[in-house]
Protein backbone atom coordinates (compact mmCIF):
# COMPACT_ATOMS: atom_id res chain seq x y z
CA UNK A 1 0.00 0.00 0.00
CA UNK A 2 2.82 2.38 0.90
CA UNK A 3 4.53 1.56 -2.39
CA UNK A 4 1.40 2.43 -4.36
CA UNK A 5 0.99 5.73 -2.52
CA UNK A 6 4.63 6.51 -3.24
CA UNK A 7 4.05 6.00 -6.95
CA UNK A 8 0.91 8.14 -6.93
CA UNK A 9 2.08 10.96 -4.67
CA UNK A 10 5.52 11.84 -5.99
CA UNK A 11 7.25 14.86 -7.45
CA UNK A 12 5.91 14.34 -10.96
CA UNK A 13 2.38 14.70 -9.57
CA UNK A 14 3.01 18.43 -9.08
CA UNK A 15 3.71 18.99 -12.76
CA UNK A 16 0.89 16.66 -13.81
CA UNK A 17 -1.53 18.65 -11.64
CA UNK A 18 -0.32 21.98 -13.01
CA UNK A 19 -0.46 20.68 -16.58
CA UNK A 20 -4.01 19.46 -16.07
CA UNK A 21 -4.99 22.74 -14.38
CA UNK A 22 -3.50 25.10 -16.98
CA UNK A 23 -6.48 25.09 -19.42
CA UNK A 24 -8.81 25.64 -16.46
CA UNK A 25 -6.63 28.51 -15.21
CA UNK A 26 -6.94 30.22 -18.59
CA UNK A 27 -10.72 29.73 -18.41
CA UNK A 28 -10.82 31.14 -14.87
CA UNK A 29 -8.83 34.20 -15.96
CA UNK A 30 -11.21 34.64 -18.90
CA UNK A 31 -14.19 34.64 -16.52
CA UNK A 32 -12.46 36.76 -13.86
CA UNK A 33 -11.93 39.76 -16.15
CA UNK A 34 -15.60 40.01 -17.08
CA UNK A 35 -16.80 39.26 -13.56
CA UNK A 36 -14.89 42.30 -12.35
CA UNK A 37 -17.24 44.27 -14.63
CA UNK A 38 -20.21 42.28 -13.25
CA UNK A 39 -20.60 40.19 -16.41
CA UNK A 40 -20.82 36.42 -15.90
CA UNK A 41 -19.11 34.87 -18.91
CA UNK A 42 -20.81 31.48 -19.10
CA UNK A 43 -19.71 31.33 -22.76
CA UNK A 44 -16.12 30.58 -21.73
CA UNK A 45 -16.69 26.92 -22.62
CA UNK A 46 -17.78 27.77 -26.17
CA UNK A 47 -14.96 30.27 -26.67
CA UNK A 48 -12.43 27.62 -25.64
CA UNK A 49 -13.90 25.00 -27.94
CA UNK A 50 -13.98 27.22 -31.03
CA UNK A 51 -10.50 28.51 -30.20
CA UNK A 52 -9.22 24.95 -30.05
CA UNK A 53 -10.72 24.06 -33.42
CA UNK A 54 -9.40 27.25 -35.01
CA UNK A 55 -5.90 26.69 -33.64
CA UNK A 56 -5.74 23.13 -34.98
CA UNK A 57 -7.16 24.08 -38.39
CA UNK A 58 -4.80 27.03 -38.91
CA UNK A 59 -1.78 25.13 -37.59
CA UNK A 60 -2.56 22.23 -39.94
CA UNK A 61 -3.00 24.31 -43.10
CA UNK A 62 -0.25 26.89 -42.48
CA UNK A 63 2.29 24.83 -40.56
CA UNK A 64 2.55 27.62 -37.98
CA UNK A 65 1.51 27.25 -34.37
CA UNK A 66 1.90 31.01 -33.92
CA UNK A 67 -0.75 31.73 -36.55
CA UNK A 68 -2.92 29.05 -34.98
CA UNK A 69 -2.74 30.73 -31.58
CA UNK A 70 -3.31 34.22 -33.01
CA UNK A 71 -6.34 33.14 -35.05
CA UNK A 72 -7.79 31.33 -32.05
CA UNK A 73 -7.48 34.53 -30.02
CA UNK A 74 -9.16 36.54 -32.79
CA UNK A 75 -12.04 34.08 -32.94
CA UNK A 76 -12.32 34.32 -29.16
CA UNK A 77 -12.60 38.11 -29.38
CA UNK A 78 -15.24 37.80 -32.13
CA UNK A 79 -17.41 35.48 -30.05
CA UNK A 80 -16.98 37.63 -26.96
CA UNK A 81 -18.05 40.70 -28.92
CA UNK A 82 -21.20 38.91 -30.10
CA UNK A 83 -22.01 38.19 -26.46
CA UNK A 84 -21.15 41.78 -25.47
CA UNK A 85 -23.41 43.34 -28.11
CA UNK A 86 -26.30 41.09 -27.13
CA UNK A 87 -25.89 41.80 -23.43
CA UNK A 88 -24.67 45.41 -23.27
CA UNK A 89 -26.32 46.91 -26.35
CA UNK A 90 -29.60 44.98 -26.44
CA UNK A 91 -29.95 44.00 -22.78
CA UNK A 92 -30.26 40.25 -23.36
CA UNK A 93 -29.57 37.88 -20.49
CA UNK A 94 -25.84 37.12 -20.50
CA UNK A 95 -26.32 33.58 -19.16
CA UNK A 96 -28.77 32.79 -21.95
CA UNK A 97 -26.37 34.15 -24.56
CA UNK A 98 -23.50 32.21 -23.02
CA UNK A 99 -25.36 28.91 -23.06
CA UNK A 100 -26.37 29.57 -26.67
CA UNK A 101 -22.72 30.18 -27.56
CA UNK A 102 -21.71 26.93 -25.86
CA UNK A 103 -24.28 24.89 -27.77
CA UNK A 104 -23.41 26.63 -31.04
CA UNK A 105 -19.70 25.96 -30.52
CA UNK A 106 -20.32 22.27 -29.87
CA UNK A 107 -22.46 21.94 -33.01
CA UNK A 108 -20.41 24.06 -35.40
CA UNK A 109 -17.05 22.48 -34.50
CA UNK A 110 -18.54 19.03 -35.02
CA UNK A 111 -19.96 20.13 -38.37
CA UNK A 112 -16.73 21.77 -39.54
CA UNK A 113 -14.67 18.78 -38.43
CA UNK A 114 -16.63 16.66 -40.88
CA UNK A 115 -16.90 19.33 -43.59
CA UNK A 116 -13.20 20.31 -43.63
CA UNK A 117 -11.35 17.15 -42.60
CA UNK A 118 -13.98 14.51 -43.44
CA UNK A 119 -13.57 12.81 -40.05
CA UNK A 120 -15.75 12.26 -37.00
CA UNK A 121 -14.66 12.41 -33.39
CA UNK A 122 -11.08 13.63 -33.63
CA UNK A 123 -8.44 14.99 -35.98
CA UNK A 124 -4.70 14.74 -35.32
CA UNK A 125 -3.26 15.71 -38.69
CA UNK A 126 -1.68 13.38 -41.25
CA UNK A 127 1.76 11.95 -41.84
CA UNK A 128 2.26 14.27 -44.80
CA UNK A 129 0.99 17.35 -42.97
CA UNK A 130 1.08 17.09 -39.16
CA UNK A 131 -0.40 19.60 -36.76
CA UNK A 132 2.36 21.87 -35.49
CA UNK A 133 2.10 22.05 -31.68
CA UNK A 134 3.19 24.81 -29.35
CA UNK A 135 6.87 24.11 -28.61
CA UNK A 136 8.12 22.98 -25.24
CA UNK A 137 10.87 24.79 -23.34
CA UNK A 138 13.85 22.61 -22.44
CA UNK A 139 16.59 23.81 -20.10
CA UNK A 140 19.73 21.78 -20.68
CA UNK A 141 21.29 22.64 -17.32
CA UNK A 142 18.39 20.91 -15.55
CA UNK A 143 19.15 17.52 -17.12
CA UNK A 144 21.61 16.69 -14.36
CA UNK A 145 19.31 17.95 -11.58
CA UNK A 146 16.54 15.33 -11.26
CA UNK A 147 14.41 17.49 -8.96
CA UNK A 148 14.28 20.45 -11.35
CA UNK A 149 14.23 18.29 -14.47
CA UNK A 150 11.05 16.45 -13.49
CA UNK A 151 9.38 19.54 -12.06
CA UNK A 152 10.23 22.40 -14.43
CA UNK A 153 11.64 21.04 -17.67
CA UNK A 154 9.80 20.55 -20.96
CA UNK A 155 6.88 22.82 -20.18
CA UNK A 156 4.86 24.17 -23.07
CA UNK A 157 5.33 27.87 -23.79
CA UNK A 158 1.71 28.52 -22.87
CA UNK A 159 2.20 26.78 -19.53
CA UNK A 160 4.94 29.25 -18.68
CA UNK A 161 2.89 32.11 -20.10
CA UNK A 162 -0.12 31.42 -17.87
CA UNK A 163 2.01 32.25 -14.82
CA UNK A 164 2.98 35.56 -16.40
CA UNK A 165 -0.65 36.23 -17.31
CA UNK A 166 -1.81 35.67 -13.73
CA UNK A 167 0.71 38.20 -12.44
CA UNK A 168 -0.11 40.73 -15.18
CA UNK A 169 -3.87 40.55 -14.60
CA UNK A 170 -3.40 40.68 -10.84
CA UNK A 171 -1.38 43.87 -11.22
CA UNK A 172 -3.61 45.59 -13.77
CA UNK A 173 -6.88 44.78 -11.98
CA UNK A 174 -5.80 45.88 -8.51
CA UNK A 175 -2.93 48.34 -9.06
CA UNK A 176 -3.86 50.49 -12.07
CA UNK A 177 -6.42 53.12 -12.98
CA UNK A 178 -7.84 50.79 -15.63
CA UNK A 179 -8.42 48.12 -12.98
CA UNK A 180 -9.99 50.64 -10.62
CA UNK A 181 -12.44 51.73 -13.31
CA UNK A 182 -13.18 48.11 -14.19
CA UNK A 183 -14.01 47.27 -10.58
CA UNK A 184 -15.99 50.47 -10.15
CA UNK A 185 -18.13 49.62 -13.17
CA UNK A 186 -18.75 46.16 -11.74
CA UNK A 187 -19.59 47.24 -8.21
CA UNK A 188 -21.00 50.76 -8.52
CA UNK A 189 -22.01 51.42 -12.16
CA UNK A 190 -24.13 54.47 -11.36
CA UNK A 191 -21.34 56.03 -9.33
CA UNK A 192 -18.93 55.27 -12.18
CA UNK A 193 -21.21 57.10 -14.61
CA UNK A 194 -21.34 60.07 -12.27
CA UNK A 195 -17.53 60.09 -12.21
CA UNK A 196 -17.48 60.33 -16.01
CA UNK A 197 -16.55 56.73 -16.77
CA UNK A 198 -18.02 55.25 -19.94
CA UNK A 199 -19.52 52.13 -18.42
CA UNK A 200 -20.38 50.51 -21.75
CA UNK A 201 -16.88 51.02 -23.16
CA UNK A 202 -15.28 49.51 -20.06
CA UNK A 203 -17.52 46.46 -20.31
CA UNK A 204 -16.83 46.03 -24.01
CA UNK A 205 -13.08 46.12 -23.34
CA UNK A 206 -13.46 43.58 -20.55
CA UNK A 207 -15.34 41.24 -22.87
CA UNK A 208 -12.72 41.66 -25.60
CA UNK A 209 -9.88 40.82 -23.20
CA UNK A 210 -11.89 37.88 -21.90
CA UNK A 211 -12.41 36.58 -25.44
CA UNK A 212 -8.72 36.92 -26.19
CA UNK A 213 -7.81 34.87 -23.11
CA UNK A 214 -10.54 32.32 -23.83
CA UNK A 215 -9.26 31.85 -27.38
CA UNK A 216 -5.75 31.38 -26.00
CA UNK A 217 -7.17 28.79 -23.58
CA UNK A 218 -8.54 26.81 -26.52
CA UNK A 219 -5.31 27.13 -28.46
CA UNK A 220 -3.34 25.82 -25.49
CA UNK A 221 -5.78 22.94 -25.05
CA UNK A 222 -5.41 21.87 -28.69
CA UNK A 223 -1.77 22.71 -29.42
CA UNK A 224 -0.08 22.83 -26.00
CA UNK A 225 -1.93 20.34 -23.82
CA UNK A 226 -2.39 18.01 -26.80
CA UNK A 227 -1.78 18.08 -30.56
CA UNK A 228 -5.23 17.35 -31.91
CA UNK A 229 -8.85 18.41 -31.90
CA UNK A 230 -11.47 16.16 -30.32
CA UNK A 231 -15.20 16.83 -30.34
CA UNK A 232 -16.15 18.61 -27.10
CA UNK A 233 -12.51 18.52 -26.01
CA UNK A 234 -13.06 21.44 -23.63
CA UNK A 235 -15.01 18.86 -21.59
CA UNK A 236 -16.54 21.38 -19.14
CA UNK A 237 -13.20 23.03 -18.38
CA UNK A 238 -14.83 26.37 -19.10
CA UNK A 239 -17.47 25.71 -16.44
CA UNK A 240 -14.75 24.58 -14.03
CA UNK A 241 -12.96 27.85 -14.71
CA UNK A 242 -16.13 29.78 -13.85
CA UNK A 243 -16.44 27.75 -10.63
CA UNK A 244 -12.81 28.52 -9.77
CA UNK A 245 -13.47 32.19 -10.52
CA UNK A 246 -16.25 32.17 -7.92
CA UNK A 247 -13.96 30.35 -5.49
CA UNK A 248 -11.36 33.09 -5.86
CA UNK A 249 -13.83 35.97 -5.87
CA UNK A 250 -12.76 36.98 -9.41
CA UNK A 251 -9.21 37.42 -8.11
CA UNK A 252 -6.84 35.93 -10.73
CA UNK A 253 -4.35 34.53 -8.21
CA UNK A 254 -6.96 33.02 -5.89
CA UNK A 255 -8.97 31.63 -8.79
CA UNK A 256 -5.82 29.92 -10.06
CA UNK A 257 -5.44 28.20 -6.68
CA UNK A 258 -8.94 26.81 -7.14
CA UNK A 259 -7.94 25.52 -10.58
CA UNK A 260 -5.00 23.65 -9.05
CA UNK A 261 -7.48 21.73 -6.90
CA UNK A 262 -9.15 20.51 -10.10
CA UNK A 263 -5.75 19.64 -11.53
CA UNK A 264 -4.78 17.59 -8.47
CA UNK A 265 -8.10 15.76 -8.48
CA UNK A 266 -7.78 14.91 -12.16
CA UNK A 267 -4.13 13.81 -11.91
CA UNK A 268 -4.62 11.71 -8.79
CA UNK A 269 -7.68 10.04 -10.30
CA UNK A 270 -5.80 9.21 -13.50
CA UNK A 271 -2.99 7.60 -11.51
CA UNK A 272 -5.29 5.64 -9.24
CA UNK A 273 -7.05 4.24 -12.32
CA UNK A 274 -3.87 2.31 -13.10
CA UNK A 275 -4.31 0.55 -9.75
CA UNK A 276 -7.88 -0.59 -10.27
CA UNK A 277 -9.95 2.50 -9.54
CA UNK A 278 -13.00 2.36 -11.86
CA UNK A 279 -12.84 4.85 -14.70
CA UNK A 280 -16.27 6.20 -13.75
CA UNK A 281 -14.87 7.48 -10.47
CA UNK A 282 -11.93 9.06 -12.27
CA UNK A 283 -14.30 10.93 -14.58
CA UNK A 284 -16.40 12.01 -11.59
CA UNK A 285 -13.58 13.48 -9.51
CA UNK A 286 -13.18 16.89 -11.23
CA UNK A 287 -16.93 17.47 -11.08
CA UNK A 288 -17.11 16.47 -7.42
CA UNK A 289 -14.33 18.94 -6.69
CA UNK A 290 -16.26 21.58 -8.69
CA UNK A 291 -19.34 21.07 -6.51
CA UNK A 292 -17.28 21.18 -3.31
CA UNK A 293 -15.43 24.33 -4.40
CA UNK A 294 -18.68 26.08 -5.33
CA UNK A 295 -20.32 25.05 -2.06
CA UNK A 296 -17.38 26.39 -0.04
CA UNK A 297 -17.21 29.66 -1.95
CA UNK A 298 -20.98 30.24 -1.79
CA UNK A 299 -21.01 29.50 1.96
CA UNK A 300 -18.17 31.97 2.49
CA UNK A 301 -20.02 34.65 0.49
CA UNK A 302 -23.23 34.11 2.47
CA UNK A 303 -21.33 34.37 5.73
CA UNK A 304 -19.74 37.62 4.59
CA UNK A 305 -23.10 39.08 3.56
CA UNK A 306 -24.68 38.15 6.89
CA UNK A 307 -21.86 39.87 8.74
CA UNK A 308 -22.34 43.01 6.67
CA UNK A 309 -26.07 43.02 7.32
CA UNK A 310 -25.75 42.27 11.03
CA UNK A 311 -26.93 45.18 13.22
CA UNK A 312 -23.90 44.65 15.44
CA UNK A 313 -21.72 45.86 12.54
Amino acid sequence: MIGILGKVFNLSLLYAAFRSATPIIYAALCASVTQQANILNIGTEGIMLTGAFTAVTVSYFTGSWILGVLCAMLVGILIAMIMAVGSIRFGADICGIGMGINMLALAITKFLLKAIFDVNGAFAGTLERPIVPIPKVHFGFMDNIPFLDSLLNNWSLTEWFVIVLILVLQFFIFKTVWGLRLRAVGQFPEAAKTAGINVGAVRYRAMAISGLIGGLAGAHLALGYSSQFVENMSSSRGFMGVAAMYFGGANPALASVGCLLFGFADSIGARLQAYGLPSQFVLMMPYIVTIVVLAISMAAQLRTERRRQSPLN
